[in-house]
């Protein structure tokens, strides 16, 4: 009998659970180690820090889950990894041992990067559930007297979607509150232009998000390095197409939302062979790390170089039908060793993505998602905020029922053949 770990419960870790349950069957082991005791589902998160949706909302409580599907839960954060010894150490002081590990933990936030950065300091933060439930406090008390907001992404994030995401989102709220001529609104981002996306563009993005800003009176500072936060001003230095300084800024706020940069998490940091630098797993073509052939890593946590020098550091996304795609490679690539035969699968590293901005939004298809693309599209329209809706419900459904099929891409072009979007064939 195989033992088999997987480290996170996040979209990455939980199908990962379910998938390698569905592949190995019930003659192997299978464990599930997460620090909290619940799933969120993440893309949901700036609707929470609006209100519009809850933190109760977006959970799923894993115990209940694990024990009727028939998977070990631990809930335990780690302390460190000794892949040497095939073991997890966690902070309780017990050990876990492990046959097979997928690293599935997204990354840490490093809030500390910045000085006043992050929902300990003067910004708030939709990367958690407890973080946009935050988030919405302290935005129910600023619509009670509104201001300047300032929103973005700092130097060396990866993930800039939700960021776009909650900037139009807050907008459409404060429109619907009717308070909205009295929030000058600034998107700050260390993209070398609007719509870069850590990819280098997909498709028109560059177009479509210059528009929705301008459509929706938000100014923007692009190639933008924040030096500190203050208690109401966020300092920042605008470069060049050279990295030399541009301009300064001191941009005055009442409520800002600044996603950090991303760093793996510290129980695999200085592990060398395991890990880059910046503490992310290295992964060969099979999801499998080459130091340790029995440790495998999906989503966030894996190493993947920026697409291109930026004047400002800017990380890659790992979107959730890359992350998808990561997933079942590594399954059917432990389900072969288990069998004594070699690694053969692949992920396709495509992005098919929702970007939802409150009223209708922006989807994107890249495929590969790392330039160059054999298929490089972008649209707009208010089906891809009914299609967000939509995912977050099937998503949650396949959650609580143990789903371990892949859905992204099946889900993702049946939305647009029900609104009649037409996507380049690849």
């Amino acid at each position: 009998m195989a033992h088999v770990v997987v480290l996170g419960a996040g979209i990455g870790g939980i199908s990962t659970t379910y998938e390698l349950r569905a592949a190995l069957g019930r003659a192997h082991r299978i464990t599930l180690v997460n620090d909290t005791p619940h799933f969120q589902f993440t893309p949901s998160n700036p609707w929470v820090g609006v209100g519009w949706r809850t933190k109760k909302d977006i959970v799923v409580e894993l115990a209940p889950l694990m024990k009727r599907f028939r998977v070990d839960f631990v809930q335990q954060a780690v302390a460190r990894l000794h892949p040497a010894e095939n073991r997890l150490e966690l902070r309780d002081g017990s050990s876990l041992g492990y046959d097979y590990l997928v690293i599935a933990t997204g990354p840490e936030l490093a809030f500390d990067e910045v000085p006043g950065l992050g929902p300990d300091a003067h910004t708030q933060s939709v990367c958690t559930a407890d973080h946009a439930a935050k988030a919405h406090i302290a935005w129910e008390a600023f619509c009670k007297d509104p201001g300047p907001i300032v929103v973005g992404a700092v130097q060396g994030a990866s993930c800039y979607g939700p960021a776009y995401e909650y900037a139009m989102i807050m907008d459409k709220e404060l429109r619907t509150r009717k308070i909205r001529d009295r929030v000058p609104m600034t998107f700050v981002t260390a993209e070398p232009y609007i719509g870069h996306l850590g990819l280098g563009g997909v498709g028109d993005t560059k177009g479509l998000l210059e528009h929705e800003l301008r459509q929706r009176s938000i100014r923007w500072v692009t190639n933008a390095k924040v030096d500190r936060i203050d208690t109401d001003k966020m300092v920042i230095c605008e470069v060049g197409e050279d990295g030399a300084e541009k301009k300064k800024h001191e941009l005055p706020f009442k409520y800002a939302m600044m996603l950090p940069a991303f760093r793996g998490i510290a129980p695999l940091r200085g592990i060398e062979g395991l890990v880059n630098p910046r503490g992310f797993v290295i992964v060969d073509k099979h999801q499998r790390n080459p130091t340790y052939p029995n440790v495998f890593s999906v989503g966030v946590a894996i190493a993947i170089p920026p697409v291109e020098q930026t004047p400002v550091p800017t990380g890659v996304p790992k979107t959730g039908y890359m992350i998808e795609s990561m997933v079942t490679a590594a399954v059917r690539n432990i389900k072969a060793l288990v069998a004594g035969k070699e690694p053969m699968s692949e992920p396709t590293w495509n992005a098919l993505c929702l970007a939802d901005f409150g009223d209708r939004g922006v989807a994107f298809v890249a495929k590969p998602q790392i330039p160059p693309r054999n298929v490089n599209w972008a649209a707009e329209g208010k089906w891809v905020h009914l299609g967000k809706i939509a995912f977050e419900k099937y998503f949650l459904s396949k959650v609580r029922s143990g789903v371990s099929e892949p859905y992204y891409e099946k889900a993702f072009m049946r939305l647009i053949d029900l609104h009649k979007v037409k996507v380049p064939a690849a």
